[in-house]
């Protein structure tokens, strides 16, 4: 990758791309309305004031995932927090070894900070596992940050806490750390954060894409406390607080999850089912089965998905996300987080688009 990135060109895709009836495309479970939750204009504390490093927010952060409540920082969504993170932890210049494929915000990210990017295989003949051999590959007595996502973004591939020790252990040889985006871990089972394996790790989340909520921005960094402190102070350059009314209602949200997550566990298992059972019934389609996750990265036999993603647009009002976001052209992602009947209805215009395109 050469010249220094500026912008998210697929973010900017992502909130303006031209919207259809069945949108495979999504990344997330369905909204979950909070007026559904037991609460006043008190509960939201509306003084005009602001609350720095809110202690409640960070409580319930450090209770949900066992960590203490000094290595929590708080961020405006995920994307913010690994910025946050890899701001703290790297300098211009660093070599940064990220995986491949990937969500294309982290590269963004790490080219815009004037890091030296190397890229570390997930293959997908093996269903894109984390295999510590390929970052023993390449990582180098210069690099000094390992950047994955697990799940892994696209494929939802669920990486072991043997596969991520021995990252951890091959960071700490370095003298390096290991970020670990975990926005979608929260959809697998089992699925303990690997905040727990070691210092060398930091940990993002938020509860945008598990949980429905992505218009609270509640987000988090878990690392130790030293260097929690140092992303709260850098955190003083761009966003000095967060919104005091959403971290209220992020607090809220915390101690309802179990009724905001609802039925969405269930509904993510009927849909991935009736997914595998689509590919099986596809021979120009190559997927893992969808075990976890909220996506799965699929390989289309008819090469370049943009053509595909583009039929889906133009004859059957339905899309999916062409893989070339992913630097895997051939491949499309598709998301689960619709409701049943939407996802059988999508999946139906995505197999006549293939039909077609055959």
């Amino acid at each position: 990758m050469s010249g220094r990135m500026m912008q998210s060109e697929y973010m900017h895709w992502a909130k303006f791309k031209r919207p259809v009836r069945y949108a495979l495309t999504g990344s997330e479970v369905p909204h979950f309305r909070m007026d559904r939750l037991p609460l006043s204009l008190a509960d939201l504390d509306i003084d005009g004031a602001s609350h720095p490093r809110y202690a409640p927010l960070r409580e319930a952060i450090a209770r949900r995932y066992d960590v203490a409540v000094d290595q929590v920082v708080s961020a405006d969504g995920t994307s913010m927090a690994n910025f946050l993170a890899m701001a703290a932890l790297v300098r211009p210049g660093d070599d940064v070894l990220i995986e491949h494929p990937t969500y294309e915000p982290i590269l963004a990210t790490a080219s815009f900070l004037g890091t030296s990017i190397k890229r570390f295989e997930r293959n997908p003949a093996e269903d894109f596992r984390l295999d510590p051999g390929k970052v023993e590959q390449a990582i180098t007595a210069s690099t000094r940050l390992i950047v994955l996502t697990n799940l892994h973004n696209p494929s939802s591939a669920l990486a072991s806490e043997a596969e991520l020790r021995a990252i951890g252990d091959l960071a700490k040889r370095a003298g390096a750390r290991v970020l670990v985006d975990e926005v979608y871990l929260d959809s697998a089972t089992p699925g303990r954060s690997a905040a727990h394996l070691g210092p060398e790790f930091v940990i993002t989340n938020s509860l945008t894409k598990v949980y429905g909520l992505s218009g609270l921005r509640c987000g988090w960094i878990l690392a130790e406390p030293e260097l929690a402190e140092r992303m709260w102070r850098l955190n003083d350059l761009f966003g000095v607080n967060q919104a005091h009314q959403a971290e209220r209602l992020g607090c809220i949200a915390f101690d309802h999850l179990d009724e905001v997550l609802g039925d969405t566990p269930a509904m993510l298992s009927r849909n991935r089912a009736m997914f595998d059972d689509f590919v099986a019934s596809r021979d120009q389609l190559e997927c893992a089965p969808a075990a976890y996750g909220i996506t799965a990265f699929p390989r289309w036999a008819g090469g370049d998905t943009q053509r595909l993603d583009d039929h889906l647009h133009d004859r059957y009002d339905a899309a999916v996300v062409p893989g070339r976001w992913f630097e895997m052209p051939d491949h499309f992602r598709i998301g689960f987080g619709m409701s049943t009947d939407d996802f059988a209805a999508g999946l139906d215009r995505l197999g006549n688009a293939l039909d077609d395109l055959r």
